[in-house]
Parts: C-alpha cells; sequence; structure tokens
C-alpha cells in the first residue's frame, strides 16, 4: 500500500481526532477509534431521528434516560445473563464523566483509588486532578497472559475495575473476580466496573458483570462508543446498584452534570437493539487482525494477543518507542508511559482499521531501522 493510498482512502474521509493527529504519510493507531464504517443501524435511526422530531424527548425528565435504560437492561440479559433494574440506570455523556461524578459524590481528595495498572491515561489523568491518589494493581507477564498482583486494599477507598482491561486485553476470570469481591468487603469499598470493552471479547474467553457478583458494591459503566464507534456521539450509562452511591448521585441537581443528547441516545439504542449483525463481522475482522499482529511484528518485540479489545500492548524493552516510531516508521501508537507504573518501555497499537492499512503499519514497524 503507498503513502497516497492511505490519504486517498482514509484520511480523506476521517477527519475525527484520530487522524487529525497524525502529520503527512503518518499512520494513526493510538486512539480507540475505529476507521471502520458505522453500523447500517445506527446510521438509520440517526437519519430517521433528523428527519423527524428534534425537539424535547418524550423521557426528558426521566433519570433513567427512558428507552436507553430498557436497551442496556435487555442486552445486559440477553448477552451476559445479568438482569439489571433499569430504574438504577443513569445517564452520562461518556465513561469519563460518570467517573468523575462518582468520585465527586462518593470521594474526598485524599481518598485512595486501586487501580489496575498499566491503566486507562484517561482515568490516571482524573485521579491526578481530582487529588485522589493512585494504588496500583500491578499487571505482570504469566505466559502468553497477563496477571495481577493479589491487592493490598487496605486504606483504599474504592477499586476501579477495568474489565475487560484497557490496555492489556486481559478478561478477568470469574475466580479473580470473586477475590476482588472479597477483598471489596472486607476493605469496604465502592467498585466503579468499566465495562465499555465487554462487546469486544473473543472466544473462549467470557465476559462477567461485575455486578453479579457483589451488586449492593457496584456502580457499573459502559456505553455503545467502543464496540460500536461511536465515540463523537457522547452517551453512556451509569447502573447504579449500591445503594448509598445512588442516593449520593440522585441527591445532586438533575441537570448539574449534564446528559447524552437525543441522538447519542437514539445511536445507542440502535446498536444494542439492532447492530450485532455488524459487530459479529466486525469481531471477526479485529479477530483476524489480532493474530496478523502476532505473526508479522520484529522477534524483538514482544506482544501477547489481547483476549478482548482491538489494542495491542507491545513491548519494545526501551523508553521512548512510540516517539521513535512515529519519526522514523511514520506510525503514529501511543506511548506506553502515559498509562502508568508497568507501561515505560510499551506502546499502545489500535488495530481497528481495515486489513491493507495494518498491512502496511505492519510493514513499516518490520521494515524500519530504529
Amino acid at each position: 500500500m503507498s503513502d497516497a493510498f492511505v490519504g486517498a482512502n482514509l484520511k480523506s474521509t476521517n477527519d475525527g481526532l484520530k487522524w487529525a493527529k497524525a502529520g503527512p504519510d503518518v499512520i494513526p493507531a493510538w486512539v480507540a477509534d475505529m476507521d471502520l464504517p458505522t453500523a447500517p443501524a445506527v446510521i438509520e435511526a440517526l437519519h430517521r431521528r433528523a428527519g423527524g422530531d428534534l425537539g424535547y424527548p418524550s423521557w426528558l425528565e426521566q433519570p433513567t434516560g427512558g428507552p436507553l435504560a430498557e436497551a442496556f437492561a435487555g442486552r445486559m440479559a440477553a448477552r451476559y445473563g445479568w438482569s439489571p433494574d433499569p430504574a438504577l440506570v443513569r445517564p452520562f455523556s461518556d465513561i469519563n464523566q460518570a467517573l468523575q461524578v462518582l468520585l465527586h459524590v462518593w470521594t474526598e481528595p485524599g481518598d485512595t483509588v486501586a487501580v489496575h495498572t498499566p491503566a486507562y491515561h484517561p482515568f490516571l489523568g482524573t485521579l491526578e486532578s481530582m487529588r485522589r491518589p493512585l494504588r496500583p494493581i500491578q499487571a505482570r507477564p504469566d505466559g502468553d497472559s497477563w496477571r495481577f498482583e493479589v491487592p493490598d486494599l487496605a486504606g483504599c477507598k474504592v477499586l476501579l475495575l477495568v474489565n475487560p482491561h484497557n490496555p492489556t486485553g486481559r478478561v478477568f476470570t470469574r475466580e479473580e473476580l470473586a477475590e476482588l469481591a472479597e477483598l471489596a468487603e472486607r476493605h469496604d469499598l465502592m467498585v466503579i466496573a468499566d465495562e465499555i470493552h465487554a462487546d469486544l471479547v473473543y472466544g473462549p474467553e467470557r465476559h462477567i458483570p461485575f455486578a453479579t457478583i457483589l451488586p449492593d458494591r457496584t456502580v457499573t459503566l459502559t456505553s455503545a462508543t467502543k464496540a460500536f464507534n461511536l465515540g463523537g456521539i457522547r452517551c453512556s450509562v451509569a447502573h447504579v446498584s449500591a445503594p448509598g452511591v445512588l442516593k449520593a448521585l440522585d441527591a445532586q441537581p438533575p441537570f448539574l452534570f449534564g446528559s447524552p443528547s437525543v441522538l447519542g441516545v437514539e445511536a445507542t439504542v440502535a446498536a444494542w437493539l439492532h447492530g450485532d449483525a455488524w459487530l459479529d463481522e466486525t469481531r471477526a475482522l479485529l479477530d483476524r487482525n489480532r493474530r496478523t499482529i502476532a505473526a508479522r511484528l520484529p522477534d524483538e518485540v514482544t506482544y501477547r494477543i489481547p483476549q478482548a479489545t482491538y489494542l495491542a500492548w507491545l513491548d519494545y524493552g526501551r523508553t521512548g518507542m512510540a516517539e521513535v516510531l512515529e519519526e522514523k516508521a511514520k506510525v503514529l501508537l501511543s506511548d506506553g508511559a502515559a498509562f502508568g507504573p508497568g507501561g515505560e518501555t510499551y506502546v499502545r497499537l489500535n488495530f481497528a482499521t481495515t486489513e491493507p492499512v495494518l498491512d502496511e503499519l505492519l510493514r513499516r514497524i518490520a521494515t524500519t531501522e530504529l
């Protein structure tokens, strides 16, 4: 694939943050957006809504977001055998906003938050800006996958559980989740479970909602944005099954934190109710791509095929490799150092792209002298 092909076929039609940040002739594979067309069911729903009533939605004064809560509950029951109460759903614009609101109403500056590290870097930024100290639960290589240290959670206020895990792609087992639940009970923790990548788990692994194990202490965060490539839609949900947290949240003024737009809700409901045929095709492509990476990387790069997500966590064994790859190979990846403890020698590669683009990206990585 030539650089001209990349520009003509992708950069000209993708004007979002992912491609806008890339310099001339650079292939971006950093931020978690896909280079794939939007699911037809979502496009149809947005066209229908845009051509109809864009006034105040009938569900505006419902704290659950109306159809959003019902679509979420139905999806959880159908895919994961979990029947959450729609009345406990609260809508937000995105996962980061939901996390910040929850920390705001439930914790104080100085309260410690345990997180599996390396970690999704906006979460680390949230903890720093809100002055909530980080208690890292460190990932360690374990054969072709990862294990996490058994954590000491004494003195923590919150466990922030990202499952499936970003950036390693690890899917937590039932035994691991049960151990975390026991620790949360022992140390009186609220658990915020970010499960946004649940729909991107590859067999034979299986996603288990944490709220099925420890409902009275759990707030589940999710969205259609990752699996259906809807980051700009700005819509997510929090299922607040921890009674004290729900009370604290509902004590706030109803419009203080904002809410999703009617188009955000429309797109999310359409994705969850009618988008699975598109998702099945997309996940099959991603499955091929994650295995292609394993076959094409240089020998000096360590890569454990992720069990979920479309993010490859690559260890070059030395720091600063994101900058080197951008300069020399013309490939823009995420710098692992931004993901906190344990990420210093890594880069994160987003493989949610077409096969020709991935082929060229991997060719550049393999043939460029670094």
